[in-house]
């Protein structure tokens, strides 16, 4: 579509702003940049953070996420070891609000079961006449919050007398959705301190490395080529498999949490060091050793928060992946042991191919999984340009 030009000398149009006049609009500019200038750097990551809508959700999913762990027990219909055996490989049963066109609230209806007799399979089905009405904050299977103390206060509970299986059951009749929020503690917690672990030797080694340099810095690269040569599932299985069988659940996952810390520090090592030795020249490094300031408080308060970018998407992304290593190595029954639940525990359960065909609520597990490995890699890159002192 062609736009005709104005004839030769005729007048130009004249535009006027409807907006009202607003006189103190320069001043509050001026009040902006000062806040500006004047913000620390975690506010400017702040503000700078909050205009990623993936990130920000992200943060407040994972937020939710580790808060509701802490209250695994409560949020739990069942207890992690009550089993239902008359409802073995039980499907998951739909929540509903409406009856015969009635606003009845939440409920589901009862489960009748018939043997399949050619093949032997369990068919669950509805008995519309059985509305089983849930319960909330109410009492039911008793449990130790933490271990510490007794109590039976859940928020949601099934009738009295029905049941209630969300997410199904499985092949002992116990209930999928309460070891899913008990398996979340120990899958979300066993990455959580395995990359701290992972994240000081990566900073205390690679920030000897790059600033000092020398013998320390040879043997240190030499140690994280051989670490990295070799595969990293293999080698998890080696040390995993040296955890001896005795141990108690608690001890097995303190191995499994340093197994994890100890193989995964060697890429934010390398990574701490390169940038140390870009920076350890600049000239404000060379006016704070002039001032008499140790190499533990130069890498402390001058060179790592140069960094810090790479540091946070290090992290982030270091938590899936160690998330995903204690989930593997459960799953080929080389890390956790019952009675200790994780996702990676209750994946164990889907391993036949049969299992998966007959019974395709067992793989609900994997869910929470990849969302919460979703969730903390769209986490890091907000954070990661948020830190960028240079965008």
């Amino acid at each position: 579509m062609k736009t005709s030009l104005p004839e030769p000398g005729a007048p130009l149009g004249h535009f006027v702003s409807d907006a009202p006049f607003d006189p103190y609009a320069a001043e509050r500019k001026t009040e902006e940049l000062q806040a500006v200038a004047q913000a620390s750097q975690f506010q400017l990551m702040w503000w700078q953070f909050r205009r990623h809508r993936m990130a920000l959700a992200s943060g407040i999913f994972l937020i939710l996420i580790y808060l509701m762990i802490i209250i695994s027990e409560f949020l739990s219909p069942y207890n992690l070891h009550t089993r239902n055996i008359d409802f073995i490989y039980s499907p998951p049963q739909t929540l509903r609000f409406m009856h015969e066109g009635a606003f009845v609230g939440p409920f589901v209806y009862g489960q009748r079961m018939t043997l399949n007799m050619d093949n032997l399979k369990r068919v669950y089905t509805d008995d519309t006449s059985d509305v089983q009405k849930l319960r909330f904050f109410c009492r039911g299977d008793a449990y130790k919050f933490w271990g510490l103390f007794k109590s039976d206060v859940h928020l949601v509970c099934p009738a009295e007398g029905g049941q209630f299986f969300f997410l199904g059951t499985d092949r002992l009749g116990r209930d999928m959705l309460s070891r899913i929020l008990y398996g979340a503690r120990i899958s979300l917690t066993i990455g959580a301190l395995g990359v701290m672990m992972s994240f000081v030797l990566g900073i205390v080694i690679g920030g000897l490395a790059g600033y000092h340099g020398g013998w320390f810095d040879l043997i240190v690269q030499r140690v994280i080529e051989v670490l990295q040569s070799i595969p990293s599932i293999p080698l998890w299985m080696a040390l995993a498999a040296i955890i001896p069988v005795t141990w108690s659940p608690i001890f097995v996952y303190i191995g499994i949490t340093i197994i994890l810390g100890m193989l995964d520090w060697t890429g934010l090592a390398r990574a701490v060091r390169s940038k140390l030795l870009a920076l350890r020249e600049e000239d404000y490094v060379l006016a704070a050793q002039v001032m008499g300031a140790g190499s533990t408080r130069i890498i402390r308060r001058h060179l790592i928060p140069g960094f810090m970018s790479h540091l946070i998407a290090s992290a982030t992304l270091t938590i899936p992946g160690m998330i995903l290593g204690e989930t593997a190595l459960s799953f080929l029954g080389l890390g956790l042991r019952p009675p200790i639940t994780s996702w990676g525990i209750l994946l164990t359960e889907a391993r036949s191919i049969n299992i998966i065909a007959l019974y395709p609520w067992l793989l609900y597990p994997v869910v929470p999984v990849v969302l919460v490995i979703l969730a903390f890699n769209f986490l890091g890159d907000g954070l990661r340009d948020a830190a960028d002192p240079y965008k």
